[in-house]
């Protein structure tokens, strides 16, 4: 099974331990945070990872290679201007269709950010058993930027805290707003769906795929440990928890 950790922003948000190294060599109880999601993905059995980046590039590539890909196959799609997650992944596309005997085979995309005990193989389930295009893990939390679905957990929508109208791409009696986790489960024909060019995120295509009728499905996720790792305080949080055993790293 193949993925893609997102990891070429520039972590602005996590300075100043990002002043001498990628957000992706920030560490958490001595693990950085691409150790982590490499180290999650193959409890999940993935053996095949493109990881994105952007600055600190040979930094990242050095500790690869020190650590022997952690037992995995690992490609690396270097961004010499930020693509965004859109942009990423349409970058990176060229990893998922290059075996054409596993061209339907769906793969992750995970923010090398996020840490979280989310349940991947039953994302997997749901996602096949839907026959969905994308499956996002969504929770019922406060964030500044909201997705927005139908009581069939179908996208529909989005609305920030500055938006007086929400965006609404299909119809629905009744939304349910859920903010996104960072964690996708995605079908390969969608790669060759996404129009966007340059730098834009993906939700951006979810929206008008989904305002064509594509199913792009949300996950509730609500059940599991979740953490954005964007912040400093947020890296203390997470290194607190594990030291508690409420998250193993």
């Amino acid at each position: 099974m193949r993925a893609m950790i997102l990891a070429a922003g520039l972590g602005t948000r996590l300075r100043p331990l990002t002043d001498d190294r990628p957000k992706a060599l920030v560490e958490v109880t001595g693990h950085t945070l691409l150790e982590i999601t490499l180290r999650r993905l193959r409890q999940f059995g993935v053996r095949e990872v493109i990881v994105n980046v952007h600055h600190f590039v040979d930094m990242v590539v050095d500790y690869l290679k020190k650590n022997d890909s952690f037992g995995m196959r690992i490609e690396i799609s270097r961004e010499e201007t930020l693509l965004d997650t859109g942009g990423g992944l349409k970058k990176a596309a060229w990893f998922f269709q290059e075996d054409s005997g596993r061209t339907d085979e769906p793969f992750i995309v995970h923010n090398v950010d996020v840490i979280s005990t989310i349940d991947l193989h039953r994302m997997l389930l749901v996602h096949r058993q839907t026959r969905a295009l994308a499956t996002l893990a969504v929770q019922e939390r406060e964030t500044s930027r909201y997705l927005l679905f139908d009581e069939s957990s179908q996208l529909c929508g989005r609305r920030t805290e500055r938006d007086r109208v929400p965006e609404i791409v299909r119809q629905a009696e009744r939304v349910q707003p859920r903010a996104f986790s960072g964690v996708h489960v995605i079908s390969p024909r969608l790669l060759s769906m996404i129009e966007e060019e340059g730098a834009f995120s993906v939700i951006s295509s979810y929206l008008r795929l989904a305002g064509k009728g594509e199913k792009i499905l949300g996950f509730p996720a609500d059940e599991y440990y979740w953490r954005d790792l964007g912040k400093p305080e947020n890296v203390a949080q997470a290194a607190h928890d594990v030291e508690q055993n409420i998250v193993e790293v």
